[in-house]
């Protein structure tokens, strides 16, 4: 990245948090309001992070859409912070970032709500959240960092963008974006690498480094 950048955006689930026992956990009470046996974590998490109407279309056959989402958000805050954690390496990178005097977003198909929640709850400082409740389109459609991009003030050649699915390159592509991915969420490497984003990291802990911010890129 260049002396340019101003800003990273980050998506949520799979890529800051792992959110995925939270969100199984919900999905299995939408299931047995239908009489539906329960599903494993690994099969839940192969349906995240292309938003929460995806996510029930592709977990609870015959989905009533409205009903269910209705459901799933009840049920949610029951679950969320304790079937959440941080993935290695967050919230240092935050704070690096931060501390350097760039600023920080996240952009996540995940409902706003909870994403704001959460960043609350784990003390992560953004200066904006965005979910699919403030924009036309989900990703991979760029419209949230679109939108990012214009709250923020900044170009895309600005920014980077940080996630962990085919749909965070798809979107930051087509909002000409800079993309990096980590495979730590529902996309495993090898799929990542055939999206061919500009860099695959092993885990947020190599971030600030590559950057060149925080101590150990002070100590590099």
């Amino acid at each position: 990245m260049g002396a340019d950048l101003r800003a990273i955006l980050f998506d949520f689930d799979g890529t800051l948090a792992d959110s995925y026992p939270a969100i199984t956990a919900s999905v299995n009470h939408v299931r047995a309001a239908h009489g539906l046996p329960p599903l494993g974590e690994r099969e839940v998490r192969r349906h995240v992070g292309r938003g929460l109407v995806y996510l029930l279309q592709h977990t609870v056959p015959g989905t009533d859409l409205a009903r269910d989402q209705a459901l799933y958000r009840e049920h949610h805050p029951s679950v969320m912070k304790e079937g959440t954690r941080l993935l290695p390496g967050a919230a240092e990178a935050i704070r690096a970032l931060r501390a350097a005097g760039l600023r920080v977003g996240v952009c996540s198909n995940k409902p706003v709500g909870f994403t704001r929640q959460l960043l609350g709850w784990f003390g992560l400082e953004a200066d904006l959240a965005l979910g699919p409740e403030d924009v036309a389109r989900p990703k991979p459609a760029p419209d949230m960092l679109r939108a990012a991009l214009a709250r923020l003030g900044l170009g895309a050649g600005q920014v980077l963008y940080v996630g962990d699915m085919t749909v965070d390159v798809q979107a930051a592509r087509a909002a000409g974006v800079p993309v990096w991915v980590v495979p730590t969420g529902s996309d495993d490497r090898a799929t990542l690498e055939a999206a061919r984003p500009d860099r695959v990291l092993s885990g947020l802990a190599e971030l600030p480094a590559l950057l060149g911010v925080g101590d150990a890129a002070q100590r590099g």
